[in-house]
């Protein structure tokens, strides 16, 4: 039996609605840095193996919980987030300024469509998470994989039997991505059942904990204790 752990990001600075950056070069923002660390004391497992996507905010959320363990995280080329929207086309853009541009690339729902030279299509971004999923039977019991919320998502989609092949595919697949729980730093755990078959279960417990520290952090604030 292989279980397996998906770890999605801290709080980034675009999720905090910061300003359009480079896809990779998104840092975690205060809050973010605060759920890597509180992660890392809570997530009690002891890694095989530590896999992360390339791009800055899932390497970071990895640092803590690596040092506690004693080990490095290694980047994996197909974990990196899916790269919507031409940076370019976004650049300076606020989360609420972004938001409708994305919306309509949702709605047309065409898996082929490059919106911008820098932009990566949902057919190749499906056939990323394809090809990591293909090598997870060779991975070992208790590695770690820390990447992105809409990456996990597309993984347990395809888990549960969906594909994508066209454009109502597509769009059901982003109802049911927006659907999941997915908080930052989320968890999901894995576990072999058979040829290319897999459980999966969102980690209730951590997400609880998570959020009962960032609520006693912010009433600490609050009332002004060190």
């Amino acid at each position: 039996m292989t279980r397996l752990h998906f770890v999605r990001h801290g709080q980034s600075v675009a999720n905090a609605g910061g300003v359009t950056m480079e896809h990779a070069e998104i840092p975690l923002s205060p809050l973010g840095e605060r759920q890597a660390s509180r992660l890392a004391r809570i997530l009690q497992i002891s890694p095989s193996r530590v896999l992360t996507s390339k791009f800055l905010r899932a390497r970071e959320t990895a640092v803590p919980f690596c040092e506690k363990a004693g080990c490095e995280a290694e980047i994996h080329p197909l974990l990196h987030e899916f790269e919507t929207l031409d940076p370019d086309t976004i650049r300076g853009m606020t989360g609420e300024q972004r938001r409708p541009i994305a919306d309509a690339y949702w709605q047309r729902g065409d898996l082929y469509e490059r919106a911008g030279p820098r932009a990566e299509t949902f057919d190749e971004f499906d056939d990323r998470v394809t090809n990591f999923m293909g090598s997870m039977e060779s991975l070992p019991d208790g590695c770690v994989v820390f990447g992105h919320g809409m990456w996990i998502g597309l993984m347990l989609w395809k888990l549960a039997g969906f594909g994508v092949v066209d454009s109502r595919d597509m769009k059901a697949f982003r109802r049911f991505q927006l659907g999941l729980p997915m908080p930052n730093c989320a968890v999901y755990n894995l576990e072999s059942v058979g040829a290319h078959r897999w459980l999966w279960q969102f980690d209730d417990q951590i997400a609880r904990e998570l959020r009962e520290a960032e609520a006693h952090a912010a009433a600490r604030v609050v009332r002004g204790a060190p």
